[in-house]
């Protein structure tokens, strides 16, 4: 459908002219779609034009459509004028209800309703039944709140939701925008400021000479591997490192190390990852265990892989680590906030994430989890101008930015904590003096503490 031809979209009684695009949304067959879009590309007005049609075509008694932004604010200047515009010639007749006070609005016909709320507030919707969502700007919207909240309020009726967003580096949007490339009950979609004839051609020039290129890549050509500058993990590291063709026997006569992240508290989870050179194996991942259970979890992996070094995060594993040595274990305690072996860092966790990008660009290989490459990709560094060292966003700041605690990040990096060489019984012996010598040189290869 060409964007000039003005229609009355899908029976709707308003006017609309939906580009390309659009109409191709608006005509999508699936149940959940992911559309990463640019800047200005017109997906609000999209976003509003869906939910009108679908409340006023529903059937069924107290139907819901929600549009959802990271805040209620945000959702209210966003869509909430737009909204009651589009909809004006049916407010005026009498057609249509507009309630100031929940931010909704009720088709008298049907008594449907589509009601705006924030993710600033989730527990708004808890108790509800949604038939439809549009959940915008899904880059700073918690995972937990289309996790636990959004998506069960839809189970009963089978409702549908569409995602629409601008690329932020590696979230819940990037996630459901690859689970959408994959599951047959999602459809994704992607269209750059190439592709939706939504700003003038020298406009587009304009900003493509004044922002950064990675800037101009995220803003308006929908790159979610351009993060910002300052990221210290990037996502192309990442699937360079999913992608790696290392096997097993790659990596033969190279130390094994244990990381265990002790979860903190709340959502934090605590993970065990067990790395051998280049290779790190799937993590371990668990929630709402107690420093007994965890620790007979670790003593019970020490016992299968005989590691040659378990680090331990000392902030709260105190009781997984003395449980461990009073089962005979030999393990090391971790201080993330603790001094350095190179005097380049502020503190130990700088010390030991820097290594971890330091192992993933000599060619580390890690699980396609995307729960870890979320993590890997989260925090940014920086630079202590007054003592000139090298500074790691700390959790806080991370959760701060509606971002979960990378603690499956932190369980890899605990495994650079410090230098481990293999045991003398694990050694390669023997007549084959090659494959000892090439050992060697694998763990001068990919080992980044050397050059501390």
């Amino acid at each position: 459908m060409a964007a000039t031809e003005e229609v009355i979209y899908q029976g709707m009684d308003l006017p609309y002219k939906p580009r390309e695009w659009q109409d191709k949304v608006h005509r999508a067959k699936k149940r959940f779609n992911v559309l990463a879009l640019h800047r200005r590309a017109g997906k609000t007005e999209l976003a509003i034009m869906q939910l009108i049609d679908a409340a006023m075509e529903f059937d069924k008694e107290m139907g819901l459509f929600i549009y959802l932004a990271p805040y209620l604010k945000q959702a209210k200047a966003i869509a909430w004028l737009r909204l009651k515009e589009k909809l004006d010639p049916m407010i005026a007749l009498g057609q249509v209800e507009v309630r100031e006070g929940d931010n909704s609005v009720v088709f008298k016909h049907n008594g449907c309703m589509i009601r705006l709320f924030g993710g600033d507030n989730p527990d708004a919707m808890r108790g509800l039944r949604i038939d439809g969502a549009v959940i915008d700007e899904v880059a700073q919207i918690k995972k937990e709140v289309w996790d636990e909240i959004v998506q069960p309020a839809m189970a009963d009726r089978k409702g549908w939701a569409i995602f629409i967003g601008t690329p932020n580096g590696v979230n819940l949007f990037s996630e459901l925008y690859y689970h959408g490339l994959e599951d047959p009950l999602w459809q994704s979609g992607r269209w750059t400021v190439y592709d939706t004839d939504a700003l003038d051609p020298e406009e587009i020039e304009r900003l493509k000479a004044t922002m950064t290129e990675n800037a101009f890549a995220r803003e308006f050509l929908c790159d979610f591997s351009a993060q910002a500058e300052n990221t210290l993990i990037s996502l192309h590291q990442c699937m360079d490192a999913v992608n790696s063709p290392l096997r097993m026997e790659d990596v033969e006569g190279s130390p094994v190390i244990l990381g265990v992240d002790v979860a903190r508290y709340g959502d934090d989870r605590s993970v065990i990852f067990k790395r051998q050179g280049l290779i790190a194996s799937k993590p371990k991942v668990y929630q709402e265990l107690s420093n007994m259970e965890l620790a007979a979890i670790v003593a019970e992996m020490i016992n299968h892989h005989h590691p040659d070094m378990v680090c331990i995060d000392a902030g709260r594993g105190e009781g997984v680590i003395d449980r461990l040595r009073q089962l005979g274990h030999s393990v090391i305690e971790v201080n993330f906030g603790g001094k350095p072996m190179n005097p380049h860092y502020v503190n130990k966790r700088a010390e030991m994430w820097d290594a971890v990008k330091l192992w993933l660009g000599s060619g580390g290989k890690i699980p396609n989890d995307q729960r870890l490459i979320q993590d890997l990709c989260t925090p940014t560094y920086s630079y202590d101008n007054a003592a000139q060292k090298f500074q790691l966003e700390s959790k806080d700041k991370i959760r701060e930015r509606g971002l979960p605690s990378p603690d499956l990040g932190d369980a890899l990096a605990l495994t650079f904590a410090y230098p481990a060489e293999p045991a003398p019984s694990k050694s390669i012996t023997g007549a084959n003096v090659d494959l000892r010598a090439t050992a060697r040189r694998r763990k001068r290869e990919y080992d980044p503490l050397d050059h501390i």
